[in-house]
């Protein structure tokens, strides 16, 4: 399996990761699980100890308030996006409120692609306390290894469980 590139550059405030993703299914079949809060947790790596905090199902929209709960690197972190743009089967935008950032503010993208798949691109632009200081030594590195789970997870859900589904 090969995991796509995970890009991430120095902004004149704060720094850009930016990974997309090629999927054999149209923005139709691939936004649902991505809109589905309920599923954050199985994008997400679990030695992050990670727990939605709001009740589910969550109505998703323009406006809905989502808080978490996670460990990293030990340290408790409580944390509330908002959903700021909310644009289906196609976008949404997810914007930290509350949590370790001084910012966060997380695009999903969901592109027809040429091939009739979809690319999933995601696009978060960040700032946090003490970031010169702390995103080499520790952010950058997280923040990798948790988009290549999710990438991992990506190509399961829709590449590996497909193929397995089309061989019975």
């Amino acid at each position: 399996m090969h995991l796509p590139e995970i890009h991430i550059e120095r902004q004149h405030r704060g720094w850009e990761l930016r990974t997309e993703m090629l999927l054999p299914h149209e923005p139709e079949q691939v936004f649902p699980f991505f809109a589905d809060a309920g599923n954050l947790q199985q994008l997400t790596p679990r030695y992050l100890r990670f727990k939605i905090l709001t009740p589910l199902p969550i109505e998703m929209h323009r406006g809905a308030v989502i808080d978490y709960r996670l460990r990293l690197h030990g340290l408790p972190i409580a944390w509330r996006t908002e959903i700021t743009e909310w644009d289906p089967p196609y976008r949404f935008v997810d914007s930290q409120r509350k949590g370790p950032y001084r910012w966060w503010v997380h695009e999903h993208q969901f592109l027809v692609d040429e091939s009739g798949g979809t690319r999933v691109v995601d696009c978060v632009r960040y700032d946090l306390p003490l970031g010169r200081l702390l995103h080499p030594l520790f952010v950058k590195r997280d923040l990798r290894n948790i988009f290549r789970f999710r990438a991992k997870v990506m190509h399961e859900h829709f590449i590996e469980s497909v193929a397995q589904a089309a061989s019975l």
